[in-house]
């Protein structure tokens, strides 16, 4: 009996150690450490992206001439669509006609770079099954400035309805943001389409001869009884002149 009572004691003060950890709070207890949690997305930097992969420098420009850099970062990250970017090379300003761009008005300017936005987020393989024309940021409530996309497989095309030109790079294809690069700036027929003729201005009306000429109805002025008495005076005092010199000439 003696020999146990060391062990009875051992258990007791083991149950009381386990049974007084319990008890702690759990800010004295040890704490596993856990790991760090994944640092939100930073903001999407577009004229970032397009600098970075280099040969977009006259689109960047004009991106910040325009101040549509500020408008498509702010849809960027605050929009549920999310932006579709086509971004045309330096090659392909370069091959346009000169003038073609400095020719803009500042409007216009702004209409050609959102022409380049789409107000959605596309993958390459979307474009292949939208309804065409699919809108852009320079769209009104009609379906003018509008995009056609054509292709098969891997190849998607473009077109305005004055250029087609193929997408040929993904420079970004992660939600919010799709940027794909194009070789050609894509013409808007808005700005450059053939313009309809100035219509000739109408010929001045030329007022017809009865309408413009009054027919003179009015009889022509007869003489005046003033006119008939003079000369029935002068007559008179004629007479009386002859009369004196005769009776003048029979008395001398």
């Amino acid at each position: 009996m003696a020999s146990s009572t060391p062990l009875s004691l051992i258990i007791l003060v083991t149950l009381n150690i386990q049974l007084l950890l319990l008890l702690l709070p759990p800010q004295t207890q040890a704490q596993t450490p856990s790991a760090p949690a994944p640092a939100p997305a930073g903001p999407v930097n577009l004229t970032g992206i397009l600098d970075k992969n280099g040969q977009y420098t006259t689109f960047i420009r004009l991106l910040v001439d325009t101040q549509v850099d500020n408008q498509i970062e702010n849809q960027l990250n605050t929009s549920s669509e999310g932006l579709t970017v086509f971004a045309p090379t330096d090659n392909a300003f370069n091959n346009l006609k000169s003038g073609a761009i400095n020719d803009l008005s500042t409007q216009e300017k702004v209409q050609l770079v959102l022409y380049h936005v789409s107000p959605k987020y596309y993958r390459l393989i979307d474009l292949l099954t939208v309804t065409n024309p699919v809108r852009t940021q320079a769209s009104g409530n009609d379906s003018n400035w509008g995009l056609n996309f054509t292709g098969h497989g891997n190849q998607v095309n473009v077109t305005t309805g004055i250029v087609t030109t193929q997408i040929n790079n993904a420079l970004r294809q992660q939600f919010p943001l799709g940027l794909y690069q194009v070789d050609m700036v894509l013409l808007p027929e808005e700005l450059f389409g053939a313009k309809p003729p100035a219509s000739a201005p109408s010929p001045a009306k030329t007022p017809s001869s009865t309408s413009n000429t009054k027919t003179n109805t009015s009889a022509p002025a007869s003489p005046t009884k003033g006119n008939g008495a003079s000369g029935r005076n002068v007559v008179g005092w004629v007479l009386s002149l002859g009369l004196g010199m005769i009776c003048m000439g029979a008395l001398s």
